[in-house]
C-alpha cells in the first residue's frame, strides 16, 4: 500500500507522522526526479539512536522484531530502524564496528572487490547528541570517540560532491538505503528508496535534495525499514548490523 501511496506525491513531502505522535524522528515521503524515498530524520538532540548486532547470548538479532522484543523487556521499544551496512555470511560487519563504545570490528582502509571497497568509503559515527558520517581516511586521521560506528560504502556524498566512480548512465537499479548528516551533526537522514534507483540518482538526492555534505550508502536490495508511525515493518533475509532510535515503552 505504502510504495503505491508515495507514486501519487511526485513533487511534494508527505509529512508521515502519526497522529498525536511526539517523537522527534519523522519519517517523510519524498521524490525526486521520478524516484520515490522515504526519509527519515533523527534529531540527535532529542532521539536515542544507538546500533545493534547481538543479542546477550552473543546470537545476531537479524531482525527488527527481535530488537524490539530485548528493548521491550527493558521498558523501551524501538521508534525506527534501518539495516546499517554490510556483512558476512554468519551476519558479522564486513567493516568497522562499535556498539556502546567497544569496538568489535576493526577499521578497512584498502579497496576491494563489492560496494564496500569501493573506495572512499566511510564510517557513520554516533556521538551523544550528534552523528556524522565520516570519510574512512579522514575518520582514521581524525580518531573521533564514537560510542557507535559502522563502516559501509561507497560514500554516496564527500564534502558536497558526489563519489567520483558514479556514471550518470548507469543501468544498476535496486532499492538502497544510505544515511546523510548534516555539517553540525544534529541532524541524520536515513533513507530507503521505493524503486530501484542508481547509486547516481541515489547520491543526488542526498546532495541536492535533502543538502547534505557527507553521505553513506548503506546496502542495496535487502534495504529495510522499520517505522511504526507508517505502519512500516519490513521484512526479508536476516541482516547483520541494525541501526535504530529508542524510546521509553510507555
Amino acid at each position: 500500500m505504502w510504495r503505491w501511496v508515495s507514486a501519487l506525491f511526485v513533487g511534494c513531502t508527505l509529512s508521515l507522522t502519526g497522529a498525536g505522535t511526539a517523537l522527534a524522528v519523522t519519517c517523510t515521503a519524498q521524490a525526486h526526479d521520478g524516484n520515490g524515498y522515504t526519509v527519515c530524520a533523527v534529531d540527535m538532540t532529542e532521539d536515542d539512536l544507538r546500533l545493534f548486532l547481538r543479542d546477550s547470548a552473543d546470537i545476531p538479532f537479524g531482525q527488527f522484531r527481535q530488537v524490539d522484543a530485548m528493548l521491550r523487556a527493558r521498558g523501551e521499544k524501538l521508534a525506527f530502524a534501518m539495516n546499517a551496512g554490510m556483512y558476512h555470511d554468519d551476519r558479522a560487519p564486513v567493516g568497522h564496528y562499535v556498539e556502546n563504545g567497544t569496538e568489535q570490528m576493526r577499521v578497512i582502509t584498502n579497496p576491494g572487490p563489492g560496494n564496500f571497497g569501493l573506495l572512499p568509503n566511510g564510517v557513520l559515527c554516533i556521538r551523544p547528541e550528534r552523528t556524522d558520517v565520516i570519510e574512512t581516511l579522514r575518520y582514521v586521521e581524525q580518531k573521533p570517540d564514537c560510542t557507535y560506528a559502522t563502516q559501509s560504502g561507497p560514500m554516496l556524498v564527500i564534502d558536497g560532491a558526489l563519489h567520483p566512480r558514479f556514471l550518470v548512465d548507469s543501468t544498476s537499479r535496486y532499492i538502497r538505503n544510505g544515511v546523510g548528516t548534516s555539517d553540525d551533526g544534529k541532524t541524520a537522514y536515513f533513507v530507503i528508496s521505493e524503486n530501484g534507483v542508481t547509486f547516481h540518482q541515489f547520491g543526488r538526492f542526498f546532495r541536492d535534495v535533502l543538502k547534505v555534505p557527507q553521505a553513506l550508502f548503506l546496502d542495496g536490495n535487502i534495504s529495510r525499514l522499520y517505522a511504526p508511525q507508517l505502519g512500516r515493518s519490513d521484512i526479508g533475509r536476516w541482516m547483520g548490523p541494525i541501526v535504530g532510535v529508542v524510546e521509553s515503552g510507555e
